[in-house]
């Protein structure tokens, strides 16, 4: 299955597709903006007048929610595009000698760019979908997890961002849990131990850089935080929050402060959680993805360049 590209567009991550297809522009046009054809591998179904300005309805089998959009281009068989809600999606007809390329962009929203891998994985079975329609045949199962869990890698989304604070540093993290149920997730980090204000927090909240010091804040199963210390003293927090968003994810927000003494140490803490964080994925999502040194060296030398 061929990969998608992560870009940016006026600070708004963009996912961009491209498949070469032996069949005519218009075929291609029909298949992309007929809302008959369209329900064999779109993923939803689709209410719309056939020109720019009409509104537009996303529904899915099974469900009364219905969702909102806007013809944005209607200009058969070279662009169709849309909003729905507040993504944007335009399919781009581009002619050559044994058929045709369609050029395939979806605009996230400005702070939906962690949900990335999500978006790239269905897109890829979706599209997979397409073709074998348009072929004439019927599209096979596919797996969505592992390649979700090869685009959270190969873009880096669990990445540590880090901002600068008065008196030291502020590490952020966060990964989309493509809708587990929060009370799924904490039993995970749990493992089996109880996490106790006073207490050492259990083992999966924590990273070896980061020694874990004592629990002062939990909140089953939305919010856990502690103090982590050096030589005896506390340096700073590491907080994690599990948070549902209907309207974007539900994803882990993971924060750790430490001063600006500890600057040496960002690289390293910075790689461990996101290693940390793609495990987790993986442990969730039930795949394979094992963190090799080679990754490990990968990521350490990125923070330690960023922190030039």
């Amino acid at each position: 299955m061929r990969t998608a590209r992560l870009e940016t567009l006026d600070g708004n991550p963009v996912l961009r597709f491209e498949r070469r297809l032996a069949h005519s522009p218009e075929k291609v046009w029909r298949a992309v903006s007929d809302p008959g054809e369209m329900a064999h591998w779109f993923p939803a179904l689709i209410e719309a007048e056939p020109h720019a300005g009409a509104r537009m309805r996303f529904s899915f089998p099974g469900e009364e929610e219905v969702s909102a959009g806007e013809v944005l281009e209607f200009d058969p068989p070279k662009v169709y595009a849309f909003r729905w809600n507040t993504d944007v999606l335009r399919f781009e007809i581009l002619p050559e000698e044994k058929g045709c390329v369609l050029v395939f962009t979806h605009v996230l929203g400005q702070d939906a760019g962690f949900t990335a891998g999500r978006s790239a994985a269905g897109w890829d079975i979706c599209l997979a979908a397409l073709a074998d329609r348009l072929d004439g045949r019927e599209a096979e199962p596919v797996d969505h997890r592992p390649i979700m869990a090869f685009y959270l890698t190969k873009w880096n989304l669990a990445g540590a961002e880090m901002s600068r604070l008065d008196d030291g540093f502020r590490i952020r993290c966060r990964l989309d849990l493509v809708w587990r149920p929060i009370e799924q997730v904490w039993s995970t980090l749990c493992a089996g131990e109880h996490a106790e204000p006073g207490q050492t927090p259990p083992e999966r909240f924590t990273v070896a850089p980061t020694r874990p010091g004592s629990v002062f804040e939990v909140n089953p199963p939305h919010e856990l935080a502690y103090r982590w210390p050096h030589e005896g003293d506390s340096v700073g927090e590491v907080r994690w929050q599990l948070v549902h968003d209907p309207e974007l994810a539900t994803y882990v927000e993971l924060t750790q402060t430490l001063p600006s003494a500890r600057a040496r140490e960002l690289p390293a803490i910075r790689a461990a959680w996101q290693i940390h964080l793609e495990r987790l994925f993986a442990t969730l999502l039930g795949v394979e993805q094992e963190s090799t040194t080679e990754r490990v060296q990968d990521l350490l030398l990125r923070y330690e360049q960023e922190s030039r």
